[in-house]
């Protein structure tokens, strides 16, 4: 289909196109056949409003345009959600096989995926379809690439010869989420030699460790899946809790357990 809009000048998509055309991730909405124009979704229903700003605020995050249907006083309406920002990275430290799981798992989400392990039998192609695979020290890897707010960084290796080195420049970076795979024990191993590298306690306060909600999960899937909803809701800023233990709408503000 060819959609056809015109649009003023103080228009909410004017802002947003010139967002992309000074090369900043943007999102911009356009109502598709009947309905409201656009200046009807101004006097969107607020939950309405909070739905579709979320649907957005999640595009935009992993860089991927689609259409949604919105139920305005009983009119479906379906809105495009036209998105101007490469996809998110996810950089994975460790080519094991959570590695090889969540790689496959991200991907639909919308994110390009990067692994990076310094053990060329194990960091290949084979491993992990779909990703690029960096055969590179850790470390030196992620001071080197570039990495936004939208950015993710999983440290799934247990290697003390970079792991500390690795979390360091992750937590000095822009990353909007870093986190790291292991025991309470091995993470308060890992905190102490964070400090030792003077790393300060803001920083160490950003690393989501150990990695991953609660879900009970045991196998490379579960706990790939464990990890994408922590990273689901840590960009969100919601908690995780299971929706029916929540009050209020399911979409706006972060809201608290009953």
């Amino acid at each position: 289909r060819l959609h056809l809009a015109r649009l003023a000048p103080g228009a909410p998509e004017t802002a947003a196109l010139r967002e992309a055309a000074a090369g900043r991730a943007a999102g911009a909405v356009l109502v598709l056949g009947d309905g409201p124009g656009p200046a009807g979704l101004v006097g969107l229903d607020a939950s309405v409003r909070a739905r579709l700003d979320a649907q957005v605020a999640a595009r935009v995050a992993t860089g991927t345009p689609g259409t949604v249907l919105l139920d305005c006083d009983g009119t479906r309406v379906e809105v495009f959600v036209d998105v101007a920002a490469p996809p998110a990275r996810l950089v994975v430290v460790g080519a094991t096989e959570e590695a090889a799981a969540l790689a496959a798992a991200a991907r639909p989400l919308g994110y390009a995926v990067t692994v990076v392990d310094p053990r060329p039998v194990f960091a290949t192609a084979e491993r992990f379809p779909g990703a690029d695979v960096a055969v590179d020290w850790p470390p030196s890897y992620l001071a080197g690439t570039a990495l936004d707010a939208r950015a993710v960084v999983c440290l799934l290796s247990h290697d003390d010869r970079f792991d500390a080195q690795t979390l360091a420049v992750a937590l000095a970076s822009p990353a909007g989420y870093v986190g790291a795979l292991g025991s309470r024990r091995t993470h308060a191993r890992r905190v102490a030699a964070l400090h030792a590298l003077g790393v300060d306690a803001d920083a160490v306060g950003r690393l989501h460790a150990p990695i991953g909600l609660d879900l009970g999960a045991s196998t490379p899937a579960e706990t790939a899946l464990a990890i994408l909803a922590e990273v689901v809701a840590a960009r969100t800023g919601r908690s995780g809790t299971a929706l029916r233990d929540l009050t209020g709408p399911l979409h706006g503000e972060s809201r608290q357990p009953v």
